[in-house]
């Protein structure tokens, strides 16, 4: 029988010197690389992140993130994670180009495929709320947001934290966030499938590296405090 290998990625938010550590450690070959959504915000350095994503995925589903950077919402102001969005956001619209916009604007908000002889459903929040929907381990919460989606796997970013959860016949996997975990581990997160076995997987990576290219970016003050505590910390800090 042959081994079938997935790698799953979520939340990469622009932070390229974490996308590009994880790339190192799984250089492959996988049947498909399958990714969550949020390829962008957060973090200042986009283009390297969608032209990897561009090569190396088989399938993409649209974060809130990915929406509003290509529909080019602006940011309000505020506290916490609202505050790097603010900074970081006009910064996406200085560097991008066209064709990176118009991938991001394309990006469909829930995608169905098989891989092997298994179904998969991808959407960065819920299949209730596509892109917007917190929503962590709860098996009963999920349990109805299932109600109406038949496959093996719904794969689901959004909330930055690992888990796999068993929902009858379907798996729930959010593999966490490559560009900015928050479950008090800094390293960046993703799963590998392989054969029907998860395997949550950490990597560490140049976090002095990503916060220079915020600074260097322009970003500065309670942005760039904020952005550096969790990167350090996992978002616990």
């Amino acid at each position: 029988m042959l081994t079938v290998k997935i790698l799953v990625l979520g939340d990469i938010h622009s932070n390229w010197a974490a996308l590009s550590a994880v790339a190192a450690a799984e250089p492959g070959p996988f049947d498909a690389c399958l990714v969550t959504g949020d390829l962008v915000d957060y973090g200042s350095d986009p283009r390297p992140c969608l032209r990897w994503v561009r090569e190396h995925a088989s399938a993409v589903v649209r974060g809130n993130h990915d929406h509003a950077v290509a529909q080019r919402v602006a940011a309000r102001g505020g506290s916490g994670f609202k505050s790097i969005a603010a900074a970081t956001r006009p910064l996406h619209w200085q560097v991008l180009g066209r064709e990176d916009l118009k991938f991001l604007a394309r990006l469909p908000v829930t995608c169905r495929l098989s891989v092997g002889d298994k179904s998969f459903f991808l959407v960065h929040g819920t299949p209730r709320d596509p892109m917007d929907e917190y929503l962590g381990g709860d098996r009963a919460a999920w349990n109805s947001r299932l109600e109406f989606v038949e496959a093996d796997y719904v794969l689901v970013g959004h909330t930055h934290v690992p888990y796999a959860l068993e929902v009858g016949k379907t798996t729930v996997l959010n593999p966490g966030s490559v560009g900015q975990p928050r479950d008090g581990d800094p390293r960046a997160a993703y799963a590998v499938i392989c054969d029907g076995t998860i395997d949550f997987r950490r990597v560490e990576y140049d976090i002095d590296a990503a916060v220079e290219h915020l600074r260097a970016s322009g970003v500065r003050g309670e942005a760039l405090s904020i952005a550096e505590l969790a990167l350090r910390t996992g978002g616990t800090g």
